[in-house]
C-alpha cells in the first residue's frame, strides 16, 4: 500500500493548529477567545471545569472589555433532560449534527453548583433551580463553542461570557487567551476526516486471523488516529468484505458485557479469515463519538433507569455523534471503492455512499444476547433502527 498523500494547504495548516490549541487550552481549564462566525466574540471555558476562581476571571475580563455576565451554554438535549426547555426545538434551527445552543442566563448569576447541576446530569440536584433560557439557531458563535467543547471530548456544555468583537483583541492580548475563529471551528472535524494519510503498516498475525496487517491513519493536524486491519489479500477490483468498527475500550479490551462490540470486533475478524480477506476499519469513536468519559456518564444514568439513546441525549449529545468521512476516505485510500458491508446499522450504509463508496451488499452482523446487554439491543432496534 502506498503511503504517499497529497501536501495539506497551508490554510487548513494554520486553522487545524488553532482549533487544536483550543482544544488543549480548553481541556486544561483554560480560557479561550471565540470569534463567532456571525460577528460576535465569546470568552469561553469548559463547564465541567469551571470552579469560583474560574468564573470570577470570566466575569471580571468580560467587564472591563465592557462585556456580558457569564451564561451557561448547552444543546437543546441537555436543556430539555435539565427541565429548562419545556418543548424540543425545530430542528431547522439545528447544527450538521443536530442540535441547538441554548443559552442560561440565571438572574442571580452562575455559581459553581449551578453549573455543575445544569451541564453534568450525574450531579444530583433540585430541578428547581433550572432557570429560563434562550434558544441561539445554527450558526451562532454558542454553536460553534459546543462544537469545540465536543471536540475535546469534554461534557457539551461552556461557560461563555459575549464580548464587543471591536475589543476582542484586547481581551485576548490582556489575558494571554488564545483565539480561534468559528468557521475554522466549523471546518475542523470534516477537514481532518478527509484527509487522513496513511502513516506506517506492520505485519500483525492474529488470533483469529495470521495473515493480517495493521495499516495506521492520521490526520495532517496530529490528531485522532484510526486504524485499518487488513486481513488476507482483498482484491480491490472486487467488492470487499468490510466491518467499520467503533472502538470500545470497555467492550473490546475489558470484555464488558453491556454491549455487543467485543463479540461484534472478534466475529468479524473470524468471519473475514474465514471469508478469505477483508478489512476491519477501527475507527476512533468511542461511545458513539462522545468519548470514553461521556460515556461513563451515560453508563451511569442508564443503571438509573435510562436507556442507550436517552442517556446520550441526557448528557447532551445526539443518539449518535458518528459520521463515516473516516471510514470512506481510508477505504478509498486503501484502493477499495465497493464493499460488501457487514453491518446491521441502516446509518452505515448511507454514509458510506454519500462519501462514494458504494455498498453492493450489506453482511447481517448479529450475535446472541448474553444477559446483561437485551435492553441495549432492544434500543438498537427500536430506537436506533439497527436491523436485528
Amino acid at each position: 500500500m502506498s503511503l504517499a498523500a497529497e501536501p495539506i494547504s497551508p490554510l487548513l495548516r494554520t486553522a487545524s493548529r488553532s482549533v487544536q490549541r483550543a482544544l488543549s487550552e480548553l481541556r486544561r481549564g483554560d480560557l479561550v477567545l471565540l470569534r463567532g462566525s456571525d460577528g460576535r466574540a465569546l470568552l469561553l471555558r469548559a463547564a465541567e471545569m469551571a470552579d469560583a476562581p474560574s468564573l470570577a476571571l470570566v466575569r471580571q475580563a468580560a467587564a472591563q472589555a465592557g462585556g456580558a455576565e457569564p451564561a451557561l451554554v448547552v444543546t437543546d438535549k441537555r436543556a430539555l433532560a435539565a427541565g429548562v426547555l419545556a418543548a424540543a426545538v425545530d430542528p431547522a434551527q439545528a447544527d450538521p449534527m443536530g442540535a441547538v445552543a441554548v443559552v442560561i442566563a440565571p438572574a442571580q448569576g452562575l455559581t459553581p453548583d449551578l453549573v455543575r447541576l445544569l451541564a453534568d446530569p450525574t450531579r444530583p440536584g433540585p430541578a428547581a433551580l433550572a432557570p429560563a433560557a434562550t434558544v441561539r439557531p445554527w450558526p451562532s458563535a454558542e454553536g460553534e463553542a459546543l462544537q469545540l467543547v465536543k471536540l475535546a471530548r469534554l461534557l457539551p456544555a461552556i461557560v461563555a461570557a459575549e464580548v464587543p468583537a471591536a475589543r476582542a483583541a484586547e481581551v485576548a492580548e490582556r489575558h494571554d487567551v488564545l483565539t480561534v475563529k468559528g468557521a475554522d471551528v466549523q471546518a475542523y472535524q470534516a477537514a481532518g476526516e478527509a484527509s487522513l494519510r496513511q502513516v506506517v503498516e506492520a505485519a500483525v498475525p492474529l488470533l483469529d486471523a495470521e495473515d493480517t496487517r495493521l495499516i495506521a491513519f492520521r490526520a495532517p493536524d496530529g490528531g485522532v488516529e484510526h486504524l485499518a486491519i487488513l486481513i488476507g489479500n482483498p482484491d480491490p477490483a472486487r467488492p470487499v468484505l468490510a466491518r467499520l468498527h467503533s472502538e470500545c475500550f470497555t467492550g473490546d479490551l475489558l470484555g464488558s458485557l453491556r454491549c455487543d462490540c467485543g463479540a461484534q470486533l472478534r466475529g468479524a475478524i473470524r468471519e473475514i479469515a474465514a471469508q478469505g480477506s477483508g478489512v476491519v476499519l477501527y475507527l476512533a469513536q468511542e461511545g458513539r463519538n462522545i468519548g470514553l468519559m461521556n460515556k461513563l456518564r451515560a453508563y451511569r444514568l442508564q443503571d438509573a433507569g435510562a436507556d442507550t439513546v436517552d442517556a446520550n441525549l441526557m448528557v447532551g449529545f445526539e443518539a449518535d455523534e458518528r459520521t463515516y468521512l473516516p471510514a470512506a476516505t481510508m477505504l478509498k485510500a486503501l484502493g477499495f471503492t465497493s464493499v460488501r458491508l457487514m453491518t446491521n446499522n441502516p446509518d452505515k450504509l448511507a454514509q458510506l455512499a454519500r462519501w462514494g463508496v458504494q455498498v453492493v451488499d450489506r453482511v447481517p452482523h448479529i450475535f446472541p444476547a448474553n444477559g446483561h446487554n437485551i435492553a441495549y439491543l432492544r434500543t438498537k432496534a427500536e430506537k436506533a433502527g439497527h436491523l436485528l
